[in-house]
């Protein structure tokens, strides 16, 4: 009995030691410019439905929308990936498990307001429960 009782211990600690090393690597891999900054008019859509986006024109010049975004952003811990060309990417980060998700957001000035398009993406995961969706509905003004 203490034997089978040491294998479990040992596979628990194995168990323990697989997934903290997981969350470790989320947290910590490095964030590549070159594949996640897209441009939300063009980037294809994900294989797996963790992934929302967004195409509006709302009634304030580019500069205001941008400085709206930047702030609510900035608000929810996100920081800046790149930006330039084709807009800015931003890093957000999961409340509970620190999972990076990449918010691409483009403005492109049209008559009296500004085209907002985003695409907010997942990269762990499935399935997002809506979270990117959500995202966007907080950053982005109406």
């Amino acid at each position: 009995m203490p034997r089978v009782m040491t294998l479990f211990a040992l596979l628990f600690v194995c168990l323990l030691a697989l997934g903290l090393g997981f969350a470790a690597y989320v947290r910590l891999a490095p964030s590549d410019p070159a594949r996640w900054h897209v441009d939300p008019l063009t980037a294809p859509d994900p294989a797996s439905p963790n992934f929302a986006r967004v195409d509006r024109v709302v009634a304030l010049p580019p500069a205001e929308v941008a400085a709206l975004i930047a702030d609510r952003a900035r608000a929810e811990g996100a920081v800046v990936l790149a930006q330039g060309g084709t807009g800015t990417t931003w890093i957000a980060r999961t409340p509970i498990m620190r999972y990076p998700d990449y918010v691409s957001i483009r403005l492109i000035p049209e008559d009296a307001g500004t085209r907002i398009v985003a695409f907010s993406r997942s990269r762990f995961g499935f399935g997002d429960r809506g979270v990117n969706r959500a995202r966007l509905g907080r950053w982005l003004p109406e």
